[in-house]
């Protein structure tokens, strides 16, 4: 599973995963300050000009941002690749209201 798959899938109460509340962490819970500022910033402006419920994939997601923003390529290609972010677990922080997602960390 990577980033993309869980904010496809995962909703609290119902409804998609509030963006504000999603960062990435490590697996002893330590928040990955680099990736959770470019996956906020990323879904910001997917929040704006594109929809996770309609699309089928990360490149749809970039093909969108590419069509309607005047974003740069080499920003595109950060997006998509905290997008296509492994994870090997969802966990849910209620006390901290925090969805964090738990990155694969490479041998």
């Amino acid at each position: 599973m990577n980033v993309f798959h869980a904010l496809k899938l995962l909703r609290l109460e119902h409804q998609p995963l509030n963006h504000s509340q999603v960062v990435i962490t490590d697996a002893s819970g330590k928040p990955d300050a680099a990736m959770s500022d470019l996956l906020a910033d990323c879904l910001s402006k997917i929040d704006i000009f594109a929809d996770l419920r309609t699309v089928d994939s990360v490149s749809d997601v970039i093909d969108d941002l590419h069509l309607l923003t005047p974003l740069p390529y080499d920003v595109l290609e950060e997006y998509q690749k905290i997008l296509e972010q492994p994870i090997d677990a969802v966990n849910l922080a209620p006390h901290k209201g925090l969805v964090e997602l738990v990155y694969r960390e490479l041998a």
